[in-house]
């Protein structure tokens, strides 16, 4: 793996973690962010999210248009939810979802495949169930709209 590609994934499961921070809290973007960006919050467990461990600029795009388009995203997975209500899902399958659904929309340099294998990898280190293919299910139903175009 490149260290642009390993960077990302760090960026990735930092921004889920903090999106799920800020759903538990209520905390603002810019305290989670920042804290976050010192070593604050979980993913100083192995160590600050830097430059050199992970994309912060990725970080950044990921948490503030999930959350400056939350709105919009929820809509986009609750309509391939399949009878399942948004608000039923686990937090953190929420925060992976919303991630994922920010970079399909605004990534469009990144394949759909790794966007979604990436997602799909950061869900295994949340859970062992069925919980990463509902990840991977949802964020290939939700590419089919927001790439379509």
């Amino acid at each position: 793996m490149s260290d642009l590609a390993r960077q990302r994934r760090a960026a990735r499961l930092a921004a889920v973690q903090a999106l799920y921070q800020m759903e538990l809290s209520g905390a603002a973007p810019a305290v989670v962010m920042r804290d976050f960006a010192n070593g604050k919050l979980p993913a100083a467990e192995e160590g600050a999210l830097d430059d050199s461990e992970g994309d912060i600029a990725h970080f950044k795009l990921i948490v503030e248009l999930a959350v400056e388009r939350q709105e919009t995203i929820d809509r986009a997975i609750a309509r391939r939810l399949q009878g399942w209500r948004l608000e039923r899902l686990d937090s953190v399958a929420r925060a992976i979802l919303r991630a994922g659904v920010v970079e399909l929309e605004a990534r469009g340099d990144i394949p759909t495949a790794v966007v979604i294998d990436e997602y799909v990898e950061v869900a295994k280190a949340f859970f062992d169930g069925a919980e990463p293919g509902f990840v991977n299910a949802t964020l290939d139903a939700v590419a089919k709209d927001v790439r379509a175009a």
